[in-house]
């Protein structure tokens, strides 16, 4: 069986067309593994996780934990949080860890590269205690203008910068980023969401403090992601959500707070999408991660020549590092248009701002055309993609 295979969504046609699916920096597909674990949970060990001793309980209570195992044992983490998601991760870190440390007069460190999900949260925050927020800006070669980040450290108490561009598929200095950060006094937070997909990351080596990302990037379920903290600082973290099983004694008087992960997820957890994630980290291992991104970086490079070729503007720089993203325009026919033709014939990629206003700005645009590959993609697909849009270019342009 081939690696496409494992995919049952890929063998559905769209609008008469055989589907070939180019919105993997949206989500990904999920093999029928993943899919499977899931069902198995419901069908056969359906029940809450973590106080009950019945047998149910006690699988479903494994199944969920194996989850946080598994992910520290890939990203080599001592401390990893279950969440919604990266957002929710992000979202964790400006109240359970900004709120506790942060007062008016301490500045944060964005880019203008961010998603929206790493810049609202610290406008909010900003907003409620007077925090400062300074912002890198991109240089026109797709990149952080590293010197103006230099300047902004002075006197930084954070640093929040994405690991891979969701429009740019730029992968940002993060070695030199982290270095200069915590030689300044700064905590650091990656957004990983579009790093974790397509990298092996050892989070201890890396020496970020916080790591956030999602499930669903990497052939996993919706609904679930992680915060990776480093010990040290998962201690300066007060609790955000109140209720069941984050706690470790409840009296009319007060409560006290469980002293590990559950600390900070309060409330019945994701237990099916954990089981689910497990399955995909577990089938992520049948192969070489590394090699699979040199091949798609190879595909997303020449789809962006090609692209050029036909007179699009291609924006990113699709280096060894990068992530497998080609965002484009074409100077007059409009990327909804574009995208709606695709359809038309089974390719789904993505239109719009995707979450990142502020770069597109940056960039004088209000949107892009964005086709992203992942491990079930194909040289022959991009091939069928960039043939589709030089007919398009021919009949409509």
């Amino acid at each position: 069986m081939s690696l496409r295979d494992e995919f049952p969504i890929l063998q559905r046609q769209v609008n008469g067309h055989p589907l070939v699916y180019l919105d993997n920096a949206a989500t990904t597909q999920k093999p029928q593994i993943v899919i499977d674990a899931m069902n198995d949970y419901y069908s056969q060990s359906n029940a809450n996780v973590h106080r009950a001793v019945h047998t149910l309980a006690g699988e479903a209570t494994e199944g969920y934990e194996s989850c946080r195992i598994k992910l520290k044992q890939r990203f080599n983490a001592q401390r990893a949080i279950i969440t919604s998601g990266t957002t929710e991760a992000i979202n964790l870190v400006a109240h359970a860890w900004g709120r506790a440390n942060l007062s008016k007069g301490d500045s944060i460190v964005l880019t203008e590269m961010e998603h929206h999900s790493d810049i609202v949260p610290w406008q909010m925050l900003a907003e409620e205690r007077g925090v400062e927020i300074r912002y890198v800006p991109v240089t026109q070669h797709f990149t952080l203008d590293m010197e103006a980040f230099t300047h902004a450290l002075d006197g930084a108490a954070l640093v929040c910068v994405v690991h891979t561009s969701n429009v740019l598929g730029v992968r940002n200095p993060l070695e030199s980023i982290i270095e200069q950060s915590h030689a300044a006094g700064a905590k650091v937070l990656i957004d990983a969401a579009q790093g974790v997909p397509h990298a092996q990351i050892d989070f201890t080596a890396f020496g970020a403090d916080f790591m956030a990302f999602s499930a669903h990037k990497m052939c996993g379920p919706t609904g679930i992601g992680a915060l990776l903290v480093q010990p040290d600082v998962f201690e300066q973290m007060e609790p955000f959500m109140g209720g069941g099983d984050m706690i470790e004694t409840v009296t009319i008087e007060g409560s006290t707070y469980q002293t590990n992960e559950h600390k900070f997820e309060a409330g019945t957890p994701r237990i099916a999408e954990a089981i689910g994630w497990t399955a995909a980290l577990d089938w992520m291992e049948t192969f070489d991660i590394s090699a699979e991104h040199d091949r798609l970086i190879k595909i997303a490079s020449w789809v962006a020549k090609s692209l050029r070729d036909l007179g699009m503007n291609v924006y990113g720089r699709h280096e060894d590092g990068d992530a497998a993203v080609v965002s484009f325009l074409h100077p007059t026919i409009n990327s909804e248009d574009m995208a709606h033709l695709l359809d038309a014939r089974g390719f789904a990629v993505r239109t719009g701002h995707h979450c990142a206003q502020p770069l597109l700005h940056r960039l004088g645009i209000s949107g892009t055309v964005r086709a992203s590959f992942y491990i079930y993609n194909t040289r022959e697909e991009a091939e069928a993609f960039v043939s589709e849009i030089k007919e398009i270019v021919e009949r409509f342009a």
